[in-house]
């Protein structure tokens, strides 16, 4: 595995457990289908909500944020839809968050959650 795969592993674990203990059900990980991926796949109360993990060792390319495009939020809503009818679960509402991983391997990693990014 590649070091930035294990990185990319280690954000989305980071992330799973923030969500949890911020009282979220993390319900699935890393679900594919022919048009992409989708990190977690989360339940807060009677929302769905489909996170996307951005995880870096540095800010020298930018914040993890910055690599969510338009584009990107377009096909985390596609996405998103597709999960529902793949599972037949629906929920009262969804939405779309976005968590940022900082983690430089030396200390504790920094983690930011933003909640209804589009």
């Amino acid at each position: 595995m590649r070091a930035k795969d294990i990185l990319g592993s280690r954000g989305e674990e980071l992330a799973a457990r923030y969500l949890t203990e911020a009282g979220l059900s993390v319900i699935d990980r890393n679900w594919r289908c022919p048009d992409g991926e989708i990190d977690l796949v989360a339940v807060d109360g009677a929302t769905l909500v489909i996170v996307e993990v951005k995880t870096r060792s540095s800010l020298n390319f930018g914040h993890p944020f910055e690599a969510i495009s338009p584009a990107k939020l377009a096909r985390l809503h596609h996405l998103g839809a597709a999960w529902v009818r793949a599972h037949n679960r629906y929920y009262a509402h969804r939405r779309i968050d976005a968590v940022a991983v900082l983690d430089d391997g030396t200390g504790s990693p920094v983690l930011e959650h933003l909640r209804g990014i589009s």
